[in-house]
Formats: structure tokens, sequence, C-alpha cells
């Protein structure tokens, strides 16, 4: 059985090709993240997936998948850790990334909380705040 370190790095690259198939940029560039929201607006509003959308079929999965890529971007670009408890039930939605400087960030969490409340917690925002922070910090 897989671990949810080992979930979160499969889940990033296969949503990563998946988008790409679809006609997204998901290079893993801090760029990427507005792609994302592109994704979400195309493919849910008002917190529910689109009938006949790319999300409506395995929402939870790939909602999962788009919170360890948009933690992955972020990763790639600012370095830091992954965490995550296997024997947490809600390990999936908890999992986070450790940045240098001792920031926490849940990427998963933050996909979710997008996905519900539409543009106004954008992800492209996230990443670039995540980014400035830790420039700051720095």
């Amino acid at each position: 059985m897989a671990t949810l370190l080992q979930d979160v790095s499969s889940a990033s690259e296969w949503i990563a090709g998946a988008l790409q198939h679809s006609g997204y940029q998901a290079d893993f560039s801090p760029e990427s993240l507005a792609e994302i929201d592109r994704f979400l607006d195309d493919h849910s509003s008002e917190g529910s997936a689109l009938p006949g959308g790319l999300l409506a079929d395995g929402l939870g999965q790939k909602l999962f998948a788009l919170g360890a890529y948009v933690g992955e971007t972020i990763r790639r670009e600012r370095g830091g850790t992954w965490q995550a408890d296997d024997d947490d039930p809600r390990g999936e939605i908890n999992v986070e990334l450790h940045l240098p400087e001792g920031g926490v960030v849940w990427p998963v969490q933050r996909v979710i909380k997008r996905f519900k409340n539409g543009p106004e917690d954008g992800i492209a925002v996230y990443g670039s705040l995540i980014e400035g922070q830790e420039r700051q910090a720095g």
C-alpha cells in the first residue's frame, strides 16, 4: 500500500499529464498555477462539478491531485518538504508542505476551498503570496 507521500508525488505527476492532455499548461512552473484556476472555472461552478466536465467523476481524487500539483509546484520553486500522517483518516486533506523558512501550507485544503468558494480563493494568488512571504522572510 502506498504512503500518502508517495500518493502526493504520483498524483501530482498524474494530474499534470491529464491537464496537459486537456490543453492546460501544467509544467510545475509558478505561472501554471493560474491554469489550475482556469481548470476549476471551466469544470465547476459554485462548489459543484459541472455535469459532463472533467470533475464530474472522481472528484475527491482529482481535488487531491490538484492540491498535490499546487504544493509540488510551490515546493519545486521555493523548496520545502511534504509531511503526512498515514494514520489520519483525513490524511489526504491534511497533507502539509513545510517551507524552508518555517511556514506550513495545506495545498489540498486550498484547492478544496477554491472549488467551493470560487475565484475569491484563487490558486495563482495563493502561490504568489506564499512566494512573496518566503522571499521577504529569506
